[in-house]
């Protein structure tokens, strides 16, 4: 079983997204049966059966094993994955591309970037899958608390030239056998209840900045 695994066929997001469905992939971390299944989450064995083919189908789930009971075969399923991530590249064309506003204080563009890396680093799991080998990447995950709004200003001027210094020294646009790799670098306010929620000032009018740094 996978970690995690990219769905990026249409027809598996939208067989992902059935409420009974995705019951039935969160129970199926462990492996069980149709019979066990219909039993804990309260529904007909006809129906988790054809549930279970569809997901089946979409290689959302996979057979574990068949456990012979009498004269009966039992199918014993698992999913194929510890957790789903849903491409953005399932929308195709209205998936949103950071390249239409590159603005560094608006919040939509933050997301544009997020969209993108869940698609390219989708891609490469998916690649990495069928080849059956790992995928180098680095990732930095922290929380910062500011006393002001200035603060996370600076904050942010001073990551933003820390890795403008970085990617110039070790940029090099001519290495023979060079592998270019995208830097992502997001700072936001982690989401809380709508009145704690801290918003810049309302930019000027005509400039389409939203949510600041």
């Amino acid at each position: 079983m996978l970690d995690v695994a990219v769905i990026e066929d249409p027809a598996a997001a939208e067989a992902s997204l059935d409420p009974i469905r995705r019951r039935i992939l969160a129970a199926l971390a462990e492996p069980g049966s149709a019979a066990a299944l219909a039993a804990r989450l309260g529904l007909a064995r006809q129906k988790v059966n054809y549930h279970l083919k569809e997901l089946e189908r979409h290689g959302l789930v996979e057979l574990a094993e068949e456990r012979r009971k009498g004269n009966v075969t039992e199918r014993v399923y698992r999913a194929t994955a510890a957790s789903y991530v849903i491409s953005p590249v399932v929308l195709a064309a209205v998936s949103p591309d950071p390249s239409r506003s590159p603005d560094q204080l608006s919040a939509r563009w933050l997301l544009a970037l997020g969209s993108r890396l869940v698609q390219e680093v989708g891609t490469l799991l998916t690649g990495a899958a069928r080849a059956q080998r790992r995928v180098a990447s680095f990732g930095i995950d922290a929380e910062v608390r500011f006393a002001s709004a200035a603060d996370r200003t600076a904050f942010a001027d001073g990551l933003a030239e820390a890795v403008a210094t970085l990617v110039a020294r070790y940029h090099d646009e001519s290495a023979p056998g060079g592998r270019s790799h995208r830097v992502v670098v997001g700072l936001h306010q982690i989401p809380a209840a709508p009145a704690a929620l801290d918003t810049a000032p309302a930019p000027d009018s005509g400039s389409g900045q939203e949510n600041a740094r």
